[in-house]
């Protein structure tokens, strides 16, 4: 079954109150109103950022030491192919050090840098990187919430402008709210979106379509924004798109089909194709759609019920598409099989993350690409 990261209960901390304020009375200023666009995850990278984070809070007893291994192994596996920054909480840093094999052992360098965190989730937390044709780099902060203020995120909300700030890119402040995993685009001003949240009250209240559009087509440099439904309140990231479809490259579109015909999603990711397979990019062009199904076969030793079974949360680094595996032979090898023939000149590395996936979520939502510049 597909399914996300699951809703959590407030801590005490967030008794009487959310961390951090909403991003109201934030405009869009000048710098979003330039030539800033936004790569597609295949132009080559200068590195990849993720978060060394396994909470207590969130993750069970059972759960933490995996998903430090897998974040590990994902770290690993791209720095043969691209360096890897890693934000690490103080606590956790030797741990860090130990499961990575020390941190000169790599083809590209691992650099850890401490900064507390509440996850692992990069992709949502940290910024959206876009560049202009005069070589500058600039970062977008989407206002990070919580998923809609249903989680801790007090250290969270910070690592957008950290992250822009190690990076040496000045920082563009959205009036807008939500997360990298919300939309998805080919670099070439076409993008995919879903409603359930971005047009969320949990994110943006009152906001219409319209005034969604004028601002992220700015932000983003997207000419076309192809809308999926989503669904609101199931997962507590109300339905991302890089769970549901992802750009190859322009033109082709990854969409995840759900086999399970109990699961919520089973009709959603079909209504998902039909959209895009009637839909055209910023060109006029029809899309070509490659479906992957998602496994039958799940290992359970980490939990089930929050379990992320499906094949579109891939990562692209340089040189390399990295991927999950389930243990479903049949359905791991049609995945690979297909991403491989999606990307050609990529070589296919399948990792089994199960940890992670136990929690919700993928190999894409705990990373996020910087671009060569």
């Amino acid at each position: 079954m597909i399914t996300r990261r699951r809703f959590l209960q407030y801590t005490s901390l967030l008794t009487g109150g959310s961390f951090m304020g909403r991003a109201q009375g934030r405009s869009l200023n000048s710098d979003a109103r330039g030539d800033w666009y936004m790569p597609d995850e295949s132009t080559p990278h200068k590195r990849t950022w993720m978060c060394f984070m396994a909470s207590y809070d969130i993750w069970s007893e059972r759960q933490v030491p995996e998903v430090q291994r897998n974040l590990a192994t994902i770290a690993k596996t791209i720095a043969k192919y691209e360096p890897v920054s890693l934000l690490v909480s103080r606590e956790d840093y030797a741990i860090a050090v130990e499961l990575l094999g020390g941190l000169d052992n790599h083809v590209h360098p691992i650099t850890l840098i401490e900064f507390t965190l509440n996850d692992l989730w990069m992709r949502d937390t940290g910024p959206a990187f876009v560049v202009n044709d005069r070589g500058g780099l600039a970062a977008v902060d989407f206002n990070f919430n919580g998923w809609g203020e249903k989680q801790d995120y007090e250290f969270d909300a910070k690592v957008a402008g950290f992250v822009a700030q190690q990076a040496g890119a000045r920082t563009i402040e959205s009036s807008l709210i939500l997360e990298g995993g919300c939309f998805e685009l080919d670099g070439q001003g076409t993008a995919i979106m879903t409603e359930s949240c971005i047009l969320n009250d949990n994110r943006n209240p009152g906001q219409s379509k319209a005034d969604a559009e004028r601002e992220l087509k700015a932000l983003l440099g997207l000419d076309k924004i192809i809308w999926l439904k989503g669904i609101k309140g199931k997962d507590i990231t109300d339905g991302h798109t890089d769970f549901y479809a992802r750009f190859a490259k322009p033109g082709v579109v990854v969409v995840g089909r759900e086999m399970d015909g109990d699961s919520y999603d089973y009709k959603i990711t079909r209504e998902n194709i039909e959209i895009l397979e009637a839909s055209t990019d910023a060109q006029g062009n029809s899309l070509e759609i490659i479906v992957l199904d998602t496994p039958w076969d799940i290992n359970t030793r980490y939990g089930t019920e929050y379990f992320a079974a499906g094949y579109v949360g891939y990562y692209v680094c340089n040189g390399a598409i990295i991927m999950q595996k389930f243990g479903d032979k049949q359905a791991d090898s049609a995945a690979k099989r297909q991403l491989q023939r999606a990307f050609p000149n990529h070589r296919i590395e399948q990792l089994a993350v199960d940890g992670i996936a136990s929690g919700g979520g993928s190999i894409h939502c705990a990373t996020q690409q910087e671009p060569r510049v």
